[in-house]
């Protein structure tokens, strides 16, 4: 179907389109899609919901797709755009995200490029004229660069293929990414109502589809929603204890040598945390709005094109990175919502291979979210709707339950079996009867006025008579002493879990202090039980030396796993020589298929996973040297 394909040691530049390097070949199978996810992609089968939501844009019509990351999105504007006649526009919102899809898509062979500012105004002409004369497929292009009247004049003279809208919750302002941009993304369209238009997004609740569906003007479209599950991903929840040594000692023992993503809310804590890893031997780069331009993108390209780095950022980072191989992604701070949640959570085991989300979390966690939102401007309705998203996020971090039946509950999604892979299903979490504990901790709340924190609550119900305490009489009311029967710990526990439920908030004067809430009156009123969640106690760890290299794969020979390391080497010359990610060449899971089935010819190679026929014509016999030698 491609020819002219470039050898292993070519790069493919911005500028190389229209050089004759790619160039389309009509084939007698060349509009059939199962042809050219073998020939290109190199898939044997569909994924669920891919193959309709295909049929559906070749045929004209309108689509709405809800897919989780990883479940492969972006194949299913991707082979219409292939199939059907002129180009298809995909508007992206990140610079990240065109250059890996684009890179992926050149390294199959497909006519594929992108604008944006990133570009000099040279090559950005060559690839207007490129898309103008028709010798493109598909062309990704930032919602701002859509609606500038250069490219809306320049759109009068394409023949247009397709919309394809991406990282569609950005039109919503529920959503947890608004961008107003989107908003007017409608009005470009509908001046085009015979080129079909596909909304995609991996993250959006009942109300954020609704938007979708409206804003976009896509109120007829087919609607394909898929399963929220990620069942590669383990989640896990535990209390922020010593943060910076809890994820040292995670890296170290359960992920060295891998790629991962640690999120944390403030520019200051990803700079100390990248540090911190560094200094202790882990290869970790801090990313975050404040930094210079130059050096974001150069840690970005890092954490892309090497194996083994560690991005330290904030949650500007990874929106639309098409990185397969993130072992896990770890939360120092609790997300936004529950939405922020699942899409920085997504961006591990896109590949499908296990993969781990684990977050730690305090009750200063809890109260600076909720000072956050009780502080926040907005109508009521927005403030309303906001609270709940909060609400939801904390649930899941205090559930005794298995978390991801929590999850999917959010989305809309049941399920009736517990996952097996989450620390609550694998390590059950007791709960309660808490009613009488929270009646105290309520009641000390008031009667020390509702202006103190856990600590000093703690202290009250505990019968610490500090200084603190003796100076504002706290010794002489009716709640000193009566909650000896727990620990201080253990009540910093209860205060945590009661903010977490809603029936505390915090003050937002000078003082952070706990104040009732109107939930809180029928506890004290003995009207409603509480049940509460008991803390597991983790057994401290003295972290050991770090692994330079990943865990090895469990081949079942040494010749097998020294074949693995040659073709990983081999596959790391190659992305380095193209200057191209290394799975842009092949995906880990085609690695292992070539260990284990040994392919001799290139017709072995291209029944492999993974392998369509320009990545066979351009690499295939290097890694066939490779294996038969």
């Amino acid at each position: 179907m491609f020819s002219s394909a470039p050898t292993a040691s070519e790069t493919l530049p911005p500028e190389s389109i229209g050089q004759g390097i790619i160039r389309r070949v009509s084939t007698p199978n060349s509009n059939n899609p199962h042809h050219i996810l073998r020939t290109v992609f190199g898939y044997d089968t569909f994924r669920a919901n891919q193959e309709a939501i295909i049929a559906t844009l070749v045929s004209g019509g309108d689509a709405f797709v809800l897919m989780p990351t990883g479940s492969g999105k972006s194949i299913c504007y991707q082979v219409p755009g292939i199939i059907r006649e002129g180009v298809g526009l995909v508007v992206s919102p990140l610079i990240a995200l065109m250059q890996d899809q684009v890179a992926a898509l050149r390294a199959n062979g497909v006519r594929a490029a992108f604008l944006n500012s990133s570009l000099e105004a040279a090559e950005a002409r060559r690839i207007e004229a490129e898309a103008a004369a028709g010798r493109l497929d598909l062309l990704y292009l930032a919602p701002e660069r859509l609606l500038t009247d250069n490219f809306q004049r320049l759109m009068t003279s394409l023949k247009i293929g397709l919309f394809a809208i991406d990282e569609a919750h950005c039109v919503s302002q529920w959503g947890h990414d608004f961008r107003p941009e989107y908003l007017q993304i409608a009005a470009v369209t509908r001046r085009y109502p015979h080129v079909p238009r596909v909304a995609l997004t991996a993250t959006a609740d009942a109300q954020t589809r609704s938007d979708i569906l409206s804003r976009l003007d896509l109120a007829g479209a087919r609607a394909f929603i898929s399963s929220f599950d990620r069942p590669n991903i383990r989640y896990r929840v535990q209390l922020k204890k010593r943060d910076r040594a809890q994820l040292l000692a995670f890296i170290r023992d359960e992920h060295p040598g891998e790629s991962g993503i640690v999120y944390l809310r403030t520019r200051k804590r990803v700079e100390a945390v990248a540090r911190y890893l560094a200094e202790q031997g882990i290869a970790a780069l801090p990313y975050h709005a404040g930094l210079d331009p130059g050096v974001r993108r150069r840690h970005q390209k890092r954490f892309i094109r090497e194996e083994g780095t560690v991005i330290v950022a904030t949650i500007a980072f990874g929106m639309g990175i098409d990185k397969p191989d993130v072992r896990y992604v770890a939360h120092l701070d609790l997300p936004a919502s529950m939405e922020a949640y699942y899409q920085e959570t997504g961006r591990a085991g896109r590949d499908g291979e296990p993969a781990d989300a684990w977050m730690v979390y305090s009750l200063a966690d809890l109260v600076a979210l909720r000072r956050l939102f009780e502080s926040s401007e907005g109508q009521d309705e927005f403030k309303r709707i906001q609270g709940r998203k909060l609400d939801r996020l904390l649930g899941f971090a205090e559930t005794v339950a298995c978390r991801r039946r929590v999850l999917l509950d959010y989305f809309g999604e049941s399920r009736t079996t517990d996952c097996g892979n989450c620390d609550n299903c694998l390590q059950p979490a007791e709960s309660w009867d808490g009613t009488v504990a929270a009646q105290k901790a309520l009641s000390c709340v008031y009667r020390t006025g509702q202006r103190f924190g856990a600590v000093h609550l703690a202290d009250v119900l505990t019968g610490n008579p500090t200084e603190r305490v003796r100076n504002w009489r706290h010794d002489r009311l009716k709640t000193f002493g009566v909650g000896d029967d727990l620990s201080k710990t253990e009540w910093q526990s209860v205060y945590r879990q009661l903010l977490a439920a809603g029936l505390l908030s915090v003050d937002l004067g000078a003082v952070s202090g706990f104040r009732l809430t109107a939930a809180s009156w029928p506890v004290l009123r003995g009207e409603q039980a509480v049940r509460l969640r008991r803390d597991h106690r983790p057994v401290p760890k003295t972290p050991g030396p770090v692994r330079k290299q990943p865990i090895p794969d469990d081949f079942e020979s040494d010749a097998d796993q020294a074949l693995w390391e040659k073709l990983r080497q081999l596959r790391l010359e190659i992305a380095r020589a193209a200057d191209l990610p290394p799975y842009a060449i092949f995906h880990d899971k085609t690695l292992r298929l070539m260990v284990t089935v040994r392919p001799r010819t290139r017709d072995e190679l291209l029944a492999l996973h993974g392998i369509g026929e320009t990545k066979a014509d351009r690499y295939g016999e290097r890694f066939l040297e490779a294996i038969n030698a």
